[in-house]
């Protein structure tokens, strides 16, 4: 079987793979947010280091074999260093929750894209102020 891209018109996105989102993660990565690539991770690839196509918009990934990832990258470093972690809205809340977040403040809201949105702005203060 031929593997099929995610069609952003018909298939129900696991993460809003926008631009904003995407650059909401990447000013976590800058304020210090500390993360450990893992089986089941999003990734974003800003740089094109991977040369595989994604099957997602946007050059993100997936990672379903970390030792794929390694073997493009190099090292568990250089996932780090290369890739920008795209935490899911789980995630996102454990790590609030980590931080001491309050996320009954966060506004209940129609578009679960805004409200991840949201959870990332609160991080990156968080993680920075850290």
């Amino acid at each position: 079987m031929q593997p099929v891209a995610f069609n952003p018109s018909t298939d129900l996105a696991p993460l809003p793979f926008d631009e904003e989102l995407c650059e909401l993660a990447a000013a976590l990565k800058r304020a210090g947010l500390p993360w450990r690539p893992h089986v089941g991770c999003f990734v974003w690839d800003p740089e094109s280091h991977i040369k595989p196509p994604s099957p997602f918009p946007g050059q993100i990934y997936f990672i379903l074999s970390l030792p794929r990832f390694v073997a493009i990258l190099g090292a568990i470093e250089a996932i780090q260093q290369k890739l920008v972690w795209l935490p899911t809205w789980h995630q996102a809340r454990l790590l609030c929750r980590r931080y001491g977040i309050d996320t009954s403040l966060v506004e209940p809201t129609t578009d679960p894209a805004e409200e991840l949105k949201t959870l990332y702005r609160l991080l990156r203060k968080a993680v920075a102020a850290s």
